[in-house]
């Protein structure tokens, strides 16, 4: 059976892997990446926790299911933004994008 320690070394892996790609890359697709990595590494945290509770109850996977549902929806406009900037400079390099502002 797998500790809260392994639960908790894969999250922090995986946000280490988040954080790395929002630092280092300039790739709008990539930061959308490395963001859905971090949110993956939360909810990975709130199943673990959840599971180790002394009572069982479904409150984390709850949580999961809503973070799921904001993450899809984050990813959906996030794209959508992509593409209207690939289409204004056919380039999705983010320092490239000052175009944009308002």
């Amino acid at each position: 059976m797998e500790t809260l320690f392994s639960y908790f070394f894969v999250s922090l892996v995986l946000l280490a892997i988040g954080v790395y790609g929002l630092v280092s890359k300039r790739n709008a697709l990539r930061l959308l990446f490395a963001v859905e990595i971090i949110i993956n590494a939360a909810t990975l945290n709130f199943v673990a926790f959840s599971r180790y509770l002394p009572s069982p109850s479904v409150t984390g996977q709850t949580f999961v299911v809503f973070a799921i549902a904001l993450a899809a929806a984050e990813a959906a406009a996030g794209l959508a933004i992509i593409v209207v900037a690939f289409r204004l400079n056919r380039d999705i390099d983010v320092k490239e994008l000052k175009r944009l502002r308002g």
